[in-house]
């Protein structure tokens, strides 16, 4: 089981703490470590009247309880004063509940103007004032917790209640606010609509609902949102029962129905109402900047008169899926040196402050390698292509990447010419949008080396009648339901953007401020393959030893932007060879890369490739090898516990390299080179002969016909794997 979440050190302001929720927040912080300032005005539920016996009992029950509280009899329209009791009794204030509330309850006919404002004056102004005076303490120590209390009257409406209503929700769009402005403070401000049986719910429940849902079942998510442990910010939870819900904001994908030149009018909103109101594929804007990058958008389409669509369907004229779908696009060929693939690296966040990256950074390290994601490098140019292909109408103002896939065949060479041959696999109908799955294989003289799968979506061009699902996409996958096995945290730097933008994806918006205010977003937004570069190197590391070889395939779907200098937080999930990964933005929590995994090859299951072209004899002897640490991988790696590495030259140059591992897992023999104890270097031939028993290994050596690098003595553990020569 978890440690428990403990407040030691923490002082907790609760109003209206004197009954219900309130003390049930106020005893279960004191019983957890936190000196606690009970606050309650000790009126009635209408605001009426005032006694400090409320308050004065739940301090007696936290100090028999050993807690530290005081109480406060203010009401929290003097703010101030509530706070300044924390500061006089403890000297600071962490966490602030506002939790403090009436009732008076009015058809809205019957509302007047005082059952209006002193609603308000308590719930929102009180709640502002509160907050308010304990805001620069909380700026000033880097810290501090806030929590409003919002109703589903709030959230939905309720009759009789319409100044509770308003109150209740402005308390939500405080609380977003709040939890915008506090983040670079470490302030985080969430607000709970708790449904509990209380003075104020017992007017509007049955007797017997208001005795099931208890304050008890309340207090554990507002305890955990004011942990410091908690990264939780600007959210809504509904809670009571036991149960805890997160809400958020959905909104139709709606309809443009204005053109250029032409006015707007009743009848074009009447003809496009059904449209404007279908919340299929409904889209979720979690910031203002979210919500307003829709407008940007309809403002480029109304200026490039693409207002209303002329088919009634929604669709383009000119999407025809079965004129689309095999189209292969012109074969692409990509030159690159070490310098790019150091330059990718370096733009997934990878630097020389990391001994482990250097052999990704270096030319001249013995195990220079290239990040294995590198592989949508060469690939990626191909979605500029889709605008020549029959059958899509493609506005690419429009277009977004959703989805990608690669999987790799063998480890990129650090340096040459690729080919790439795309095709449209399949084009979906979305309803909102078009998605159009691309693939892509790309290949090293005629060696396929990876295959990518870009999944795009072009949104406003569905409504064509076609698909909505295809076989042939390769599918993202949920999480396990338990906490992640390993979880990396990498800052990404300020020039984030700008430096990974080299490696070959120039869209102005990853570093042109004005064209990124034009998207909706405050600053220019990383590229969302930098992202899935970073989390790929993660889990490169964190499980394979940043063994290139054992990188199999990875899948991601993209989810929300990343601001550069923002942390990237990559949580992983072990499950036999497949790793489930989700990255977050570490100081927000939103998701970014989501139902991603990365699969990797097994560390035995790497068995030799069969004789290639250049027929070298020593292939076959790796391709037993290969078979045996496979029947006998646990007890040859609890024999041996050394890595052995080989070169196996002809014609006085390297021509293959293999790396046996019998130090790790269960033992593996793969093609490639890898950091090894102790390297071998050998003819063909003369590998043969010392296999075979005919030319004895120490005379090979002081022949120079063997050269070895690195713990010499480890060379005799050898027998263990090349015994039995006959079958050899």
């Amino acid at each position: 089981m978890s440690a428990p979440l403990t407040f030691d050190g923490r002082v907790v302001l609760v109003t209206g703490a004197g009954g219900g929720l309130g003390r049930e927040y106020a005893l279960a912080f004191g019983q957890r470590g936190a000196a606690v300032i009970v606050n309650d005005l000790g009126g009635d539920i209408k605001g009426g009247g005032r006694s400090s016996a409320a308050a004065d009992k739940v301090v007696e029950e936290i100090r028999a309880k050993g807690g530290k509280a005081v109480a406060n009899y203010d009401s929290v329209e003097d703010g101030e004063k509530l706070i300044q009791t924390a500061l006089d009794a403890f000297g600071r204030i962490d966490i602030v509940v506002n939790n403090a509330g009436i009732l008076r309850d009015r058809s809205f006919a019957r509302t007047s103007d005082v059952d209006w404002d002193l609603i308000q004056r308590v719930h929102l102004r009180g709640s502002f004032l509160v907050t308010r005076a304990a805001w620069n303490h909380m700026k000033n120590q880097k810290f501090g917790r806030i929590i409003m209390t919002s109703s589903a009257a709030g959230i939905y409406g309720n009759f009789g209640q319409a100044n509770y209503s308003a109150a209740k929700l402005g308390l939500l769009g405080l609380s977003n606010t709040l939890a915008i402005e506090g983040q670079k403070y470490n302030i985080h401000c969430n607000t709970v609509a708790p449904t509990a049986g209380s003075r104020l719910t017992e007017t509007v429940m049955p007797p017997d609902l208001v005795q099931s849902l208890k304050a008890e079942y309340v207090a554990p998510l507002v305890l955990w949102l004011c942990h410091e442990a908690c990264q939780e910010n600007g959210g809504l939870f509904e809670v009571g029962a036991g149960w805890i819900g997160k809400l958020r904001w959905e909104r139709s994908l709606g309809r443009t129905v204005r053109q250029k030149n032409r006015d707007m009018t009743p009848e074009t909103v009447r003809d496009a109402w059904n449209e404007i109101c279908d919340f299929t594929d409904a889209s979720k804007p979690a910031s203002i900047q979210e919500s307003l990058q829709t407008l940007v958008e309809v403002l480029s389409r109304v200026e490039e008169e693409r207002g209303i669509r002329a088919n009634p369907t929604g669709a383009s004229a000119g999407t025809n899926p079965s004129l689309a779908v095999g189209q292969t696009l012109p074969e692409m060929s990509f030159s690159y040196t070490h310098m790019n693939c150091i330059l990718y690296a370096l733009g997934v966040g990878m630097s020389t402050r990391e001994p482990d990256h250097l052999k990704f950074l270096y030319e001249g390290h013995e195990d220079f390698s290239c990040l294995p994601t590198f592989g949508v490098i060469p690939a990626q140019s191909a979605m500029t292509g889709l605008g020549s292909i029959p059958g899509l109408d493609i506005d690419f103002t429009r277009l977004l990447h959703g989805e990608q896939y690669l999987e790799m065949f063998r480890p990129l060479p650090t340096s040459g010419t690729l080919t790439s041959r795309a095709t449209v696999a399949d084009v979906l109908d979305k309803g909102s949008g078009m998605v159009i799955l691309l693939d892509v294989h790309t290949y090293s003289e005629r060696e396929l080396v990876c295959y990518n799968q870009f999944s795009v979506f072009v949104v406003g061009s569905g409504g064509f009648g076609g698909k909505r699902s295809s076989q042939k996409a390769v599918v993202s996958a949920p999480l396990p339901d338990r906490p992640p096995d390993a979880v990396i945290v990498d800052q990404t730097s300020t020039d984030q953007a700008a430096l990974y933008r080299l490696s070959g994806d120039w869209n102005p918006l990853h570093i042109d401020p004005n064209f990124a205010a034009m998207g909706g977003f405050k600053s220019p937004i990383l590229h969302g393959l930098c992202s899935f570069g970073f989390a790929a190197r993660h889990v490169l590391k964190q499980y394979a030893g940043n063994d290139v070889s054992r990188f199999k395939s990875i899948k991601v779907r993209f989810v929300k932007p990343v601001y550069p200098g923002q942390c990237l937080q990559t949580e992983m999930w072990k499950e036999a060879n497949r790793i489930h990964i989700q990255c977050k933005v570490k100081e927000s929590g939103d998701v970014v890369l989501s139902g991603a995994y990365i699969d990797l090859h097994t560390e035995a299951s790497v068995s030799a490739e069969p004789p290639q072209a250049d027929g070298l004899q020593s292939d076959l002897v790796f391709a037993e090898i290969g078979r045996r640490i496979r029947d006998a991988g646990d007890e040859l790696v609890k024999k041996v516990n050394a890595v052995f590495g080989w070169e196996i030259c002809k014609d006085g140059r390297t021509v293959r390299e293999w790396t046996i591992d019998l130090k790790t897992g269960r033992g593996s023999l793969h093609r490639g080179a890898s950091k090894a104890d102790v390297t071998f270097s050998v003819s063909d031939e003369d590998f043969m002969e010392v296999v075979l028993g005919k030319l004895n290994p120490q005379k090979a050596f002081f022949a120079g016909k063997l050269k070895v690098k690195g713990n010499i003595m480890l060379s005799q553990k050898l027998e263990a794997v090349l015994k039995d020569y006959a079958k050899l």
